[in-house]
Formats: C-alpha cells, structure tokens, sequence
C-alpha cells in the first residue's frame, strides 16, 4: 500500500506540472538560451520510468524585437532613409527572430516539451511583463547575462525590471562562471 500512495504522488506531481503555464523570455543570448534549457531539464522532466517517456507541460517561448523607429534620419549629405531601407531593417528583425525561435524550438522538441512561441514589438522589458500578466504566466523565466552593475545602470537589466515588475512568479537563470565569462568576453 506504500507504493501506492508513492505512485499517486508522483502522478499528481506529472499532473501540476502539465497545468502550470511557464514563459521563457529568449533573446540572441546564450544565457537565454541556458535558461531555456534550465527549464526544459528542471520543469518539464521528471525522474522515472514512468513520466521520462511523457510529454509534461507546455512553455512558451517570448522574444521581444526592439521597435524600429520611423524617424527620417539622413544617411549622408542630402540622402535620407527611405521606405526601402525602413522594410529592409523591419525584415531583418524579422529574420533574426525567426531564427532565435527556431533554435527554441529545436530545443523544446529535443526535449519532448510542447512549445509554443510568441514574438512581440517593444521595450522587451516591458514587453515580457505585459505578455506574462496577460497570459496568467504561473512562472517567468528569463537569463542573465552577468552585467556589471556600471553596464546594468547605463543599459538596464531586463530580469531585473522583470523581478521587480512582473506580476508573477520569476525566476532568474544564471549560467555558470564560464559560461558568463564567455559570453561576456564577445
């Protein structure tokens, strides 16, 4: 009878992990990249004969372009942007986050986890805020690259207006040493 109730609780616990809506903000990073993968290990995946071969959950998988402002700048003595190169930049946004969601995704199947993917125009900070509270996100999850706090009062830092701002859950990846070192040295 003592394994009976050791089933049940793991089955109930393949279950909660089916209902909770989880969001993973990714951008070109690999420390974005790591979060995602943090997830799909830690979250989705559970020890086991039984639930190993299981899809458990679903995430979904946020990338916020930058917005492209329409302002006429000139490009050199009497030559301004035109509608042209306007299109081209909004296309190469376009080709850049198809990619970066490509990569989730190949990750996500690798994994055997549903995912579905959003790509949202903005401010990502404020973006993945919205879009989390809009969803009814049970848990955010977002990297972090390591910023000095010189480089995060100049730039700011997405997970930490998340952490302060998102109205659920979140939780912030950080990669390894090595891994920061890295990234950071490119």
């Amino acid at each position: 009878m003592a394994t009976e109730g050791k089933g049940v609780a793991i089955e109930a616990e393949a279950e909660a992990v089916k209902e909770m809506n989880v969001m993973v903000a990714v951008d070109q990073s690999e420390s974005s990249f790591y979060a995602l993968q943090w997830a799909l290990e830690n979250l989705f995946r559970r020890k086991g004969a039984a639930v190993e071969t299981e899809e458990v959950g679903m995430v979904t998988v946020v990338h916020v372009q930058q917005p492209f402002h329409n302002y006429v700048l000139p490009a050199g003595p009497g030559i301004y942007a035109t509608s042209t190169v306007i299109e081209s930049v909004r296309k190469a946004q376009e080709q850049n986050s198809s990619v970066i969601l490509s990569r989730a995704l190949r990750l996500c199947k690798d994994k055997m986890v549903k995912a579905e993917t959003l790509i949202l125009d903005g401010d990502p900070k404020e973006m993945i805020c919205q879009a989390a509270e809009q969803m009814h996100v049970d848990l955010l999850l977002v990297g972090s690259r390591g910023l000095s706090k010189l480089k995060r009062a100049f730039l700011g830092s997405v997970s930490d207006y998340c952490a302060h701002h998102a109205k659920c859950p979140i939780l912030i990846v950080k990669p390894p040493e090595e891994k920061l070192s890295r990234e950071s040295s490119t």
